[in-house]
Parts: C-alpha cells; structure tokens; sequence
C-alpha cells in the first residue's frame, strides 16, 4: 500500500516531448495565475480599509511572489517532467503557496479575511496537475494548516464550516484527477495499441516492412560509431506450389510457422520481420562468435524444418552493414544476393559485398 501511494505521489508526469511541453505550459499558466493573485492581494491591501490588517506585512508578502514567482521558469523545466523533480517542484510550489495564503490570512484578522479564498485556487491549480493521490495529499496539508495556524483555538462556527468546505473541494478535485489521469492513460493505450498494430503484421504476429525498416535505419547510424551489423533477405522456395495444392490456409500457417522459426534462430535483440508475401527479413548484430554466415546458415535451417513437409526451403540473401550505408543500396545488395541464392537452385546462402 505505501509502495502504491508513493508510486502515486510521484508518479512521471511525460515520457514524451508533447507531454513535456504540456506540463511546461502548464507551469507557466501557473506562474501567471500566481502574478495575478499576488497583484490581486496588493492592490486589496491598498484599497480596502479592515481593522486589525497589517497593510504593510501583505504588500511585502505580495511583492516577494510577483518578483521570485517567475525565477521558476529559469529551471530545466522540460527535463524535469521526465523524472521524479518534475512531481517535486510541483508539491513544493504548491506548499509555499499554501503557506504563503494562510500566513496572509493571519496577517489580515484571520478567518474574516477573503484571502483564504486563494486555497480553493490552489486545490483547482493541482486537481488539473496532480495524481488523486497528491491532490488529497495536498488537501490534506492546506486543511491541517488552516485549522492548527488560523482557527485553533478558538474554532468558530464559520470556521468549521470553510474547513469542511476545503475538505469536499479537496475530495472533488481529487476525483477530478482521477478522471483526467483515467482518460489519459487510456488514450496512451489506444496511441500504442495503434502503434503496435501499425508496425506488426497481422497474420504472423511479427514486425513488419515499416518497422523493420526504421531499426535498418538505426543500424546504418549504429554502424558509424563501429556497431558491426547484417541484413539478411529470406525467400521461400516452391511456397507458391503450397498455396495452389493445399489452398492459402496452408500457406498461411506455413508462413506464421516460419515467422517462429525465424525467430527461434536468433537472438532476442534481433529483428525478425515479415516485408510481404513469402519474403522475411532479419536484422542482427554481428560478434565475434556470431558471424553473419553462421546466422544465415541458422536461418536457412530454422526454414527447411519448419516447411519439412511441403518441401519448402529458403533462399538467403546477406548483405553486411557499412558505415555511410545508403539504405536503398543496402536492401538492394541484400536482394541481389537472395536471387543469386535462388537462381542457384534455392536451399542456399549468398551474400554480395557493399
């Protein structure tokens, strides 16, 4: 239980850049509300003629949020919002805050002063800023403060009253939160369901063409700062004569039982993809104990077992990753070198040098 309210309470506000930016303007909205409020109290300090305020002490107190407010925005605020400050930085500008209003409050009589109306801006502040739990917590510390600096010892009736009125602010933002934390988690889930099923393809369950692309991409920059790498083109042999003698279910379960296959042949940081039809790309690192000759030949097997009973083999084409690889050129070398595996009977690896 104290693992999942700390979990709460310091839950990561992004893990992306939008999501940064959102709560980087989310603090700069919060910085202007703080300005106004603060102008807010000074310019009542200056208009308004109550016994027992001290003028002075709320002008000073107002003067210091309008000037050191916005030094919040000199912090590396994007950054922050990706790690456990982020959440920080918020608890602790809301805590200064509460202090600030209830020493203001007590500095203008008391629980008769309408400077306490500022907690129910704060409490709103967090209900679109914290998880449930910090908003309660939060809730919880503005309560307390109130009762034990302003109302004790002498709770009066009215005083009661604005407490209890705090606390049921507190309960609805807290379930404001909840619904708004609620509804973006499950908009992140549908964003990667999409992103999933936008990258996998559909009848083997692997990546696809798109996906398997992008990490050749990455591979080609990897391969400038010496990361050794290959690109393997799988074909299948005679998988037509599947489809037109036992029908396209055939075919496709032949094709999901290659995709496993393939994949039972490498290792867990390669790639195994699907780029169309009865053709299966790998993307794999090179080692010193794991030679591209040695996974081709991997993966030549890995196929002859799995199509055993149709008589289907691979053709297995392998091209090396070279830095300043172009990678048009790239899959180009590596399908050259699939044909030439293929136009030699099949059941064979070749590979062409960039």
């Amino acid at each position: 239980m104290v693992r999942g309210a700390r979990r709460g309470l310091f839950r990561t506000l992004a893990t992306d850049d939008d999501r940064a930016a959102y709560w980087v303007r989310h603090v700069r909205i919060g910085v202007l509300v703080s300005e106004v409020s603060a102008l807010a109290v000074g310019g009542y300090a200056l208009l308004s003629d109550v016994p027992g305020r001290a003028d002075a002490a709320l002008l000073t107190l107002a003067a210091l949020v309008v000037v050191f407010v916005p030094t919040i925005l000199m912090l590396p605020l994007r950054v922050m919002m990706y790690d456990w400050r982020g959440p920080v930085l918020f608890y602790a500008w809301t805590l200064l805050t509460a202090v600030v209003v209830i020493v203001a409050t007590r500095l203008d009589g008391g629980a008769s002063s309408p400077v306490d109306a500022l907690l129910f801006l704060t409490l709103t502040y967090t209900a679109v800023a914290y998880s449930p739990q910090g908003v309660v917590a939060m809730g919880g510390l503005m309560t307390g403060g109130y009762l034990v600096f302003v109302e004790l010892p002498d709770l009066s009736t009215s005083g009661a009253f604005f407490l209890a009125s705090l606390a049921i602010f507190t309960t609805i933002s807290a379930m404001a939160s909840a619904n708004s934390w609620a509804a973006y988690d499950r908009q992140m889930v549908l964003i990667r369901t999409q992103e999933l099923l936008a990258s996998t393809d559909p009848l083997t369950g692997i990546p696809n063409r798109r996906l398997f692309m992008d990490r050749v991409s990455g591979a080609v920059e990897a391969a400038a700062w010496g990361h050794a790498a290959v690109v393997l083109l799988v074909d299948l042999d005679r998988f037509k004569q599947v489809n037109d003698a036992e029908g396209h279910g055939a075919g496709d379960a032949l094709l999901t039982a290659v995709g496993v296959a393939l994949g039972g042949a490498v290792r867990e940081t390669d790639t195994v993809a699907r780029l169309g039809g009865d053709e299966f790309g790998v993307l794999a690192d090179v080692t010193a104990g794991f030679s591209a000759a040695q996974l081709a030949e991997r993966l030549r097997e890995a196929v002859a077992t799995a199509g055993a009973r149709h008589g289907v083999t691979a053709s297995v084409g392998v091209a090396e990753i070279a830095p300043g690889d172009d990678i048009e050129d790239l899959m180009h070398r590596a399908d050259v070198a699939m044909y030439q595996a293929k136009t030699g009977g099949g059941d064979r690896v070749r590979a062409v040098d960039a």
